[in-house]
């Protein structure tokens, strides 16, 4: 799908995933599934709400997985 999207979780990433990290994940996913770089002054708005929900779910997310019986605490 996006290959500027790392994984985000523990081994994977050497430590916990920031807010920089899962923001900047979101903001490639909203522009591969919308086709936009950068929206429009009219589509600014809906894009920014996007990828704020999109990063909220992925930090939720990452708060909730398991690695080998163990939760994996995401506090970025």
């Amino acid at each position: 799908m996006c290959r500027s999207i790392k994984t985000l979780r523990p081994p994977v990433l050497p430590g916990e995933a920031t807010e920089d990290d899962i923001h900047a994940a979101a903001l490639q996913y909203v522009r591969k599934v919308s086709g936009f770089r950068a929206p429009a002054a009219h589509n600014r708005e809906v894009f920014e709400r996007a990828v704020e929900a999109v990063a909220e779910a992925t930090a939720e997310l990452l708060g909730s997985l398991e690695v080998r019986g163990q939760a994996v605490r995401q506090t970025g």
